[in-house]
C-alpha cells in the first residue's frame, strides 16, 4: 500500500489542486483534518461547498479517508459540544470520514473525529474499542491531533498535543497513526516529522506556504515513510527495530518528489 498523508490544507486551493493532481499515484490519500479555515474572510459554510468539490474529485482517482479538524468545527450537539457536522456530507459522497472504519486489504483503517469535550472524547475511545475487536493485520489510525509529549508535538516553544492519545496507543498499539495540526513540528529544532511510541509510528506532515503541501508518503510494500517539504526531504525505514530517536534514523529519499 503506498499512502499520501496530508493536514491543515486550510482552503489552500492551490495545494488542494496538488493533492487532486497527484492522488491517482497513491493506493489511499489522507487528509487529516483542518481542510477549513477560521480565519479565512470567506465564509465557513462557503469553504465546505467547496472544500466537498475537491474532496469529491479526489475521491474519484483513488480511495480517499479523511477526519475533521479543530478548524472544522461548524456546529453545536445534543451535548453543546463542537462538532464538524459536514462531514455527514463527505460521508454522503461515498467518502470514508469522521467516525468510520475501513478495510482495504490486510490493513484496518480507523477515522477519529477531533473531540471538543468529554462526552465526545469517550466517543473516540468507544470508537477504538469498537474496532480493536475487528483487527487482524495493520492497523491505522487517522487522527488530527499528535500526542504529547511528542516531537510532532513541539511548537518550538510547548507541546500542544494529545495526552489522552497516547494512552490509547499505548492500550491498542496500533502499527501507524496519521496526525496534523502543530504546523511547525517538523521545522524546529527538537522538533520532527515522525515518532515512534513503542511499536507505533506516528506522523505529521506540518504545514508550508505555497502550492506544494507538505507531505508524507507511506509506502508498506517498501517499508519506508518519506516527508517532503521545501525545507528538505527525509525517509525513515519501518522495518527498523528502534534502538535509536527516529531522527538518527533519517536518510535522503530515493524516489523524486511527486509532480
Amino acid at each position: 500500500m503506498r499512502c499520501l498523508l496530508v493536514s491543515d490544507l486550510h482552503y489552500t486551493l492551490k495545494q488542494l489542486d496538488w493533492v487532486e493532481r497527484v492522488a491517482s499515484q497513491f493506493d489511499t490519500v489522507v487528509i487529516a483534518g483542518d481542510h477549513l479555515d477560521i480565519s479565512s474572510t470567506v465564509a465557513l459554510d462557503a469553504q465546505v461547498v467547496v472544500v466537498l468539490k475537491y474532496l469529491q474529485r479526489v475521491s474519484r482517482k483513488t480511495r480517499l479517508l479523511v477526519s475533521s479538524g479543530n478548524h472544522d468545527l461548524n456546529a453545536r450537539n445534543a451535548d453543546n459540544e463542537k462538532v464538524a457536522r459536514w462531514m455527514s456530507r463527505v460521508r454522503q459522497l461515498g467518502i470514508a470520514a469522521d467516525g468510520d472504519v475501513l478495510e482495504l486489504g490486510d490493513t484496518l483503517f480507523t477515522i477519529c473525529p477531533w473531540w471538543d469535550g468529554p462526552l465526545a472524547r469517550e466517543g473516540v475511545g468507544a470508537q477504538l474499542a469498537r474496532d480493536a475487536e475487528r483487527r487482524r493485520g495493520r492497523w491505522v489510525w487517522v487522527y488530527h491531533g499528535p500526542p504529547e509529549p511528542s516531537p510532532l508535538s513541539w511548537t518550538g516553544q510547548k507541546f500542544y498535543g494529545d495526552t489522552d492519545l497516547v494512552r490509547w496507543i499505548e492500550l491498542y498499539q496500533p502499527d501507524i497513526v496519521l496526525t496534523g495540526h502543530i504546523h511547525q513540528a517538523p521545522f524546529r529544532s527538537g522538533g520532527s516529522w515522525v515518532d515512534r511510541l513503542g511499536d507505533t509510528w506516528v506522523f505529521n506532515a506540518g504545514r508550508q506556504i505555497g502550492p506544494i503541501p507538505t507531505h508524507v508518503i507511506v509506502d508498506t510494500d517498501e517499508q519506508r515513510a518519506s516527508w517532503f517539504s521545501l525545507a528538505g526531504n527525509e525517509r525513515v525505514p519501518l522495518d527498523q527495530v528502534l534502538t535509536r530517536p527516529p531522527a538518527e534514523l533519517l536518510e535522503p529519499p530515493l524516489d523524486p518528489r511527486p509532480s
